[in-house]
Parts: structure tokens; sequence; C-alpha cells
């Protein structure tokens, strides 16, 4: 195993916890920029890997990571549970998700699992709102304090159906007006 994190004493404690519970550990690294050479210069079978680091977070190193042949397998270890993150992360090619909250007994017990059946889905389910992308560009100008008939001139659009796009952005996300809207949708990383 290779584990990633910025925090030097939460890799040592990670480390030794691996260790107690039978598992080679192979490396370390501070960064994902570091994760992604050690992994293509070594054995590693699974890289663990924070999510937010410096000169490379840990999304962005997954999938570097994932797509070369013969990569190991990618399992998130972090605090960050938003939607949005662990979509990021499924989309990189990251075989699990996992809270640093984790007993180390709990941790080792779901890392065999999953080096006994990497096949399986082991990323946890997230509900993202199904925007059309035309809802999505009228979000997206929204959070850039456009009005009504800015966006509609933006997007050549009339007002009324700027207004209709959101009316369905709200509806979606659950909101009743703009400043939820926005809110929420920067909580689940749309915006």
């Amino acid at each position: 195993m290779l584990v990633v994190d910025d925090h030097p004493l939460f890799r040592m404690g990670l480390v030794m916890a691996l260790r107690s519970e039978g598992f080679e550990v192979v490396g370390e690294a501070e960064n994902g920029r570091q994760a992604v050479e050690r992994c293509r210069h070594g054995e590693v079978d699974v890289v663990l890997l924070d999510v937010r680091m410096p000169e490379l977070d840990g999304v962005a190193a997954c999938r570097a990571i994932t797509a070369e042949p013969g990569a190991p397998l990618a399992v998130m270890l972090t605090t960050f549970d938003e939607p949005a993150v662990i979509q990021a992360a499924r989309q990189a090619g990251a075989t699990a998700y996992l809270s640093k909250e984790t007993e180390p007994r709990e941790l080792a017990r779901v890392l065999r699992s999953v080096l006994a059946d990497p096949e399986r889905d082991w990323m946890p389910k997230v509900s993202l709102p199904d925007l059309t992308p035309r809802e999505g560009e009228v979000l997206r100008w929204l959070a850039q304090g456009l009005s009504n008939k800015a966006i509609a001139a933006r997007l050549g659009l009339s007002p009324d159906t700027v207004k209709d796009h959101l009316e369905n952005v709200y509806r979606k996300l659950e909101v009743r007006d703009r400043v939820s809207a926005l809110r929420k949708a920067a909580e689940l990383g749309l915006v």
C-alpha cells in the first residue's frame, strides 16, 4: 500500500495502524504529484489518497493513477463527504471512498473486502439533482450574479424562458429562491 496524505502525523498513524493489521506499506507521499510518481515506479496494489492536498489533489491524482495500465486500486480516505466530491472521485476511478473517522480495524476489514472483490461498487451512493444542460448553464450564470434579463441576453433566450428554467432548478434542488438555490448548488458542487 501507498499512503498519501499531507498531514505527517495522520500519515504516520495510518501507516502504523495498517502495519499492525498486517498490511505491507511500501511507501508514503505528502501530495498527489508524489503519489502519481510512486505508483508509476513501484509495486503498489492499493493507494490510499486524501482528497485535499497541495500540488495535486487526491481526485486529480486518482485520475492520473488509474489511467495507467496495471494501476493500483485507489481508495479515497478523507473527511469530505460532499456528494460532488464523491462523484468526482468515482469518475476519477476511485474504488472506494472512506472516512478518516473509520476505526483501524474497520478500515482493515473494508480494505480486505475491497481487495477480495475490487469489481464490486464500493463507492457511496450520491444523489445529485438531474439538471438539464440548459438548467445547469442558467444556474452557473446565476452564480455569477446575473439577473434573469442578463442571463436571457447571454443565452439568446427570453426572460420568461430563463424564469421557467430557474423554476425547474428550484424544484429539483428543493428550494424556493435564488439565494437558497445558490447555497444548495454550492454545497452539492454544482457551481
